[in-house]
């Protein structure tokens, strides 16, 4: 009955809104509705009030105890009650000149009606003076230099907290530091004293806020006198002065230690906790160190302690043991209660602390100590419990809990009535669920004692037979596992002694909302786009609707952006970011369910940017060292996997940025070896498996000192681009490399084996050219790099050579050897060395065919080349034609270009033919074909007649008939005795005496197989005086000949008559000329005067016309020839008379051209290089390269075979292309302007 009646009183507190008979006469214990705290501290001149308020029916009554004792403050002089209702409240009137102070004492306000007393808490009042400073005599405080002092404050005491000052006459704060600290006491302490502290006006301000006054000490005079033998001493603490103490700390408040030290030099302090770490979350410092603060003390904080002061002389500490204790606090409050007749009711009151406090319990304020022993309470584990209860015990309980630290008070009313029994939930309420859920079906049931509640079927029977049914001490019904069979109508009925009552409830159970298909987690890279999908199904008789939502948030399509698309249980995201990751969800709902399915977004990607970069380690720019650190960057879903270091030199390359390593993922800091003079700016940039990211911020700009280079050019070349001068090259430094603003050169040659003195000049730019050299000798060359620090480290020697000239011998050959009809061997003997005049390249074997052996071409051919290296004496030759004559010349050629040719002439051998060129198969009769062909286009020799190869293809016969034909100008061939039924392959090869070649192949069969000639899509079409007639040649079908006739119908005197003509099947159509206009004619296709085929045609036009006899000078194509030409003779009459008048001149290259063959051209050392134009454009115009290397033009054959290559270029004609061909061509196109000759002790300094 307690659960139920419960709801009583808030019902009787809101009687209007719950349509129940409550009885006029229930009453209402007294509840202390406010109270003044339980410390009221009064001022002079300050209002005094304890408030004591409470409600309750009948009208309460108030009493006040003072020290326990029974104070009446009506009775007061000075003392004003309140007059309203509800309230015992009074206030002291007129507290002027420490009135108050005679009213100090603890008060307890008591309220009571006729169901009890309620009680309030203790509340101490506390009445203060104006504070003052107790009278004294302040001495001078004398001290030596480097000594420590405490200059006292000892304010007057205060029941609320001070605020200490220390300032000077001028109202200015004393400075406080390391040395000179203000303690929690209120006293300045000095560390060690200076003579700066030397004043006389050190003064203590006490503030108190309760009265709003700050009062001041008397000035301190501290007089410090100077020496000049300050000792130096270990630290020493001023407070706490011993070395350890005990503190109890309350849970919940803040803890503050204090350690100050004096020394010389000034001690610092630091905090340790030897039992565990820091609450760094908790921890603060103050007051430079020397406070620690811990916020909120738990029971985890109990412990030691300890600070430390050092310096360089020692140190010195202090443990603080610390003990966590608490004021009582609840941890069950009991709680009022409503009860009925012949119940029991408990009461609990369970509290904690430290120390565990003591618990006291009262009825209507009187302990239960000073009750008779024959009250039917009893205490059970600190419970206060009555049995039996009848109206009369209705009672204020007061729970209250003491230990050192504070004091709770709890009231709790146990309240007994009589009432009949009611249902507050209304009559006929309809309640929906859906299947697989729990309905609740509710009967808030209301009297006393607290009526009984069943729930019953429509036949009277209880439901909580079936275990999915189970109620509530409220009255509500449980049915758990919905089924669709439990909707219908179910009775609830509440019964007590004085009446009972029956409401209905109906139950509708519909279909579960269920998502069919919900979103799936997906991993997407930045800027692409993400699906989700997701379907449900509803209740057809509920509205419905399905949304999305991102982190619990409902989203929505955004306007004018296309962000998001959300159509049809379809969301989009497009252009992913990563702020857009995060868990989306798909949210089916009805107002009777929500289901939900959800799916996590990860977006991936490069990294984002390192956030700030930082330099330190300066010193160690002296080294060229510094040390770079970072803040890792944003990885994005992806480990970062390493991180690039950059830096660019705003003052060498701007806007250019040079990597200077990698270091891994894991890394955020590195020291960087750094390069001499150069002004760095660094930045990084992560990486991972998408790429790298966006690169840091620049960071500030550090310059490396100057020094000597640490490297010397590379790639030192030594070549001459004339017969008697020696480039010498190399690789320039890269500027990083210069290790100073400014880099140089120191060039060092001599001739090789001759150990005399160096020659030497220091350059600008990568290259020197020596002159007045002997041709092709070598020499050692050296390069160094010079600044203004320095030399850089002692240069390799490099063996180079002066200019070459041509080789001045040709090869020895050997015969030419057959390998095959289209390969041979070509061998030479090695050119000697002294006669190269410069390094031998190569030798250039050019080889052009001359004609068959049947008969010579004098036509222009195409020349081959085959360039081998050095080392090589021989080339094979490939892909030759047999049965032909060749020419082969093989050159040696150096970097200056090909020396003398020797050639000689061969003939390759007989080879075997190609195929015939065609092979036709005509029908003849149906056991015979006609075969027709063409000759080889490459004989390859002596043709000696054809071999013809026929077999069936589809009698299962694997037998192939063969015969010979021997004569060789055969080209056709008549096969009889062929079967009807079959179709044939037959296979042609010419022969010569190297035997046959490949075969041509053709398939068909006879005129039999083919049958009756099949005309399919046969048409006809018609011009003026012309028709075509067009069909499609049956597949299978053999070729045959047959005739087409037009025969003209109508009036045969006006229109010619046209003779038959002669047709092949395989040709598709026939064009017939020489009709008359505007005719019909009849088409007739015959073979051997039986019909094939006949069909007509009509010819455009309006009308017939006379043809005259046919004749040449009539035909279209004799007029327009004589056209043509008569007006070639009048193109060549103006160009002679143009000639003429110009005096005949012509072009002097137009006549070397008529007069020189372009093969038979001689090679000269002025043209070296120019036979066509391409090649002038290529090489004409460009500086002569310094190091030979010429690249190709092409090459039919592969220097694979002779494991070496050669990076030459020859003409079609297989003439050289030197690397003097530029030069040459600039000297016959501007001369030569060189002012002045070189020699090796006064080079040239530049090239042309």
């Amino acid at each position: 009955m307690a659960v139920a009646l419960r709801y009583l009183w808030p019902l009787l507190l809101c009687s209007p809104c719950v349509l129940i008979q409550i009885p006029e006469e229930l009453m209402e214990p007294p509840i202390i509705t406010e109270q003044s705290p339980r410390r009221v501290v009064v001022f002079p001149t300050d209002d005094v009030s304890l408030k004591c308020e409470a409600s309750g029916k009948p009208e309460v009554q108030f009493r006040w105890t003072r020290d326990g004792v029974l104070f009446k403050p009506r009775e007061e002089l000075g003392m004003t009650v309140n007059q309203v209702p509800h309230s015992g409240s009074f206030s002291i009137t007129g507290n002027s000149s420490n009135f108050a102070q005679s009213f100090q004492g603890t008060y307890r306000c008591f309220a009571s009606n006729k169901l009890g007393t309620a009680m309030s808490h203790e509340i101490q009042l506390m009445a203060e003076g104006t504070p003052k400073w107790p009278k004294e005599t302040v001495k001078p405080v004398e001290v030596e230099e480097g000594e420590s002092v405490i200059l006292p404050c000892h304010p007057p005491p205060s029941a609320e907290p001070l605020r200490i000052y220390w300032m000077n006459s001028k109202i200015l704060h004393i400075k406080q530091d390391e040395r000179v600290t203000m303690g929690q006491n209120g006293n300045l302490y000095f560390a060690n004293v200076l003579t700066s502290d030397n004043h006389s006006d050190y003064i203590c301000h006490a503030h108190f806020p309760g009265t709003r006054t700050i009062i001041q000490k008397e000035p301190i005079d501290l007089r410090v006198k100077a020496t000049n033998s300050m000792m130096d001493r270990k630290p020493r603490l001023l407070f706490p002065t011993n070395s350890s103490s005990h503190l109890v700390a309350l849970q919940g408040q803040p803890l503050v230690l204090e350690c100050i030290a004096e020394g010389f030099p000034t001690p610092t302090i630091k905090w340790l906790r030897p039992g565990g770490p820091m609450p760094a979350d908790r921890v603060t410092y103050q007051n430079h160190n020397k406070t620690l603060q811990l916020l909120n003390v738990g029971e985890e904080d109990d412990g030691e302690y300890r600070c430390l002061a050092e310096n360089s002389l020692g140190s010195d500490r202090h443990a603080y043991y610390i003990t966590v204790e608490a004021a009582p606090y609840w941890l069950h409050k009991p709680q009022s209660h409503l009860y009925g007749p012949g119940e029991t009711a408990r009461l609990d009151c369970q509290v904690q602390g430290r120390p565990q406090p003591e618990v006291t319990w009262r009825i209507n304020g009187i302990p239960v100590e000073e009750l008779g022993k024959d009250q039917k309470y009893r205490i059970h584990h600190g419970a206060l419990v009555l049995s039996n209860l009848q109206p009369s015990d209705t009672m204020v309980t007061q729970c209250e809990a003491r230990n050192r630290h504070g004091l709770l008070l709890a009231n709790a009313y146990i309240y007994v009535v009589e009432l009949p029994a009611k249902i507050l939930t209304p009559d006929n309420e309809t309640y929906m669920a859906v299947q697989g859920s729990t309905a609740y079906l509710l009967c808030k049931a209301f009297g006393a004692p607290v009526p009984s509640v069943q729930w019953l079927d429509r036949e009277g029977k209880t439901v909580l037979q079936d275990e999915r049914f189970f109620p509530y001490t409220n009255g509500t019904l449980g049915i758990r596992d919905l089924q669709a069979n439990d909707t219908g109508h179910y009775f609830c009925q509440a019964a007590n002694d004085q009446s009972n009552m029956t409401i209905v409830a109906n139950l509708q159970v519909k279909d579960a909302t269920r998502i069919l298909q919900g979103p799936r987690s997906a991993i997407e890279k930045r800027g692409s786009r993400v699906a989700f999908t997701c379907q449900a199904s509803f209740d057809p008789s509920l509205q419905h609707s399905t949304t999305w939502r991102r982190d619990a948030l409902d989203l929505q399509e955004l306007g004018d952006s296309d962000k998001y698309f959300i159509e049809d249980g379809r969301l989009v995201i497009h252009s992913l970011d990563y702020s857009d990751q995060g868990n989306y969800s798909c949210v089916a709902t009805t107002k009777l369910d929500v289901v939900e399915s959800r799916a996590e977004l990860l977006v991936v990607g490069s990294p984002g940017p390192v956030p700030q970069l930082e330099l330190s380690d300066r010193h160690l720019l002296k080294q060229s060292q510094v040390r770079l650190s970072w803040s890792p960057a944003d990885d994005h879903n992806a480990p970062i996997e390493k991180y690039d270091i950059e830096f660019e030199d705003k003052e060498m390359a701007p806007e250019k940025w040079y990597s200077l390593g990698k270091v891994p993922g894991n890394q955020t800091s590195t020291t960087l070896k750094l390069s001499p003079y150069v002004h760095y700016t660094f930045r990084v940039t992560a990486i991972n498996k998408y790429g790298p990211g966006e690169p840091s911020p620049a960071s500030e700009t550090v310059v490396t000192p100057e020094a000597a280079p640490e490297k010397n050019p590379v790639d030192v070349k030594g070549e001459g681009n004339e017969t008697n001068n020696m480039v010498i090259t190399w690789k320039p430094l890269r500027w990083m490399d210069w290790n100073a603003p400014q880099v140089q050169y120191r060039v060092q040659w001599r001739p090789q084996k001759m150990q005399g003195a160096w020659q030497e000049q220091i350059v600008s730019d990568p290259f020197l050219v020596v002159s007045n050299t002997s041709t092709f000798v070598p020499y050692e060359i050296k390069v160094q790099a010079v600044n203004s620090q320095g030399k850089g480290p002692e240069p390799q020697i490099t063996i180079g050579y002066t200019g070459e000239d041509y080789p001045q011998a040709s090869p020895l050959l050997e015969p030419v050897k057959a390998l095959n009809s289209s390969t041979v061997l070509v061998r030479w003997q090695s050119v000697d060395p002294a006669q190269v005049k410069g390094h031998l390249r190569g030798y250039n074997v050019t080889y052009w065919w001359e004609g068959s052996q049947r008969k010579h071409s004098k036509r222009h051919v195409h020349k081959g080349h085959v360039v081998v290296p050095a080392n090589a004496t021989s080339a094979i030759l490939g892909g030759l034609r047999p049965y032909s004559s060749y020419r082969v010349e093989v050159q040696a050629f150096n970097g200056r270009g090909l020396g003398p040719a020797s050639g000689v002439t061969f003939n390759t051998p007989e080879g075997v033919p190609g195929h015939p060129e065609a092979l036709h198969l005509e029908c003849q009769s149906d056991t015979s074909l006609l075969l027709h062909w063409q000759p080889p286009l490459s004989h390859n020799g002596v043709l000696t007649g054809y071999v013809l190869s026929y077999q069936p293809l589809n009698d299962g016969s694997k037998e192939q008939l063969s015969f010979d034909l021997p004569d060789p100008e055969l080209r056709t061939h008549n096969l009889t005795n062929l079967s009807p039924r079959l179709r044939y392959r037959f296979q042609l090869q010419a022969t010569t005496r190297e035997g046959p070649g490949e075969a041509i192949v053709r398939e068909g069969g006879t005129m039999a197989l083919s049958g009756t000639p099949d005309f399919g899509n046969i048409s006809a079409m018609a011009g003026e005086n012309y028709s075509v007639v067009s069909w499609v040649p049956k597949e299978g079908q053999c070729n045959f000949g047959f005739q087409i006739w037009f025969k003209a119908l109508g009036d045969e005197k006006l229109v010619t008559r046209l003779p038959p003509q002669y047709v092949s099947y395989n040709q598709s159509s026939y064009t017939q000329w020489d009709l008359q206009p505007d005719t019909d004619y009849e088409i007739q296709l015959l073979k051997e005067q039986v019909l094939l085929h006949q069909m007509a045609v009509k010819t455009n036009g309006t009308g017939r016309v006379r043809l005259p006899p046919a004749g040449f000078a009539t035909e279209g194509w004799f007029i327009g020839f004589v056209s043509a030409i008569v007006v070639l003779l009048l193109v060549l009459l103006i160009l002679c008379f143009i000639k003429r008048s110009k005096g005949g001149k012509y072009s002097v290259k137009d006549k070397e051209d008529t007069q020189v063959d372009s093969e038979a051209r001689p090679m000269k050392d002025e043209t070296f290089g120019e036979y066509s134009d391409n090649e002038e454009k290529a090489f004409g115009s460009s500086q002569p390269s310094l190091n030979g290397d010429i690249k190709p033009l092409g090459s039919d054959d592969s220097l694979a075979d002779y494991g070496g290559s050669v990076d030459v270029q020859f003409n079609e004609d297989g003439s050289f292309i030197g690397q003097y061909s530029g030069k040459k061509e600039k000297e016959v196109a501007g001369g030569n302007d060189s002012s002045g000759a070189a020699s090796p002790v006064n080079p040239a300094g530049t090239l042309e």
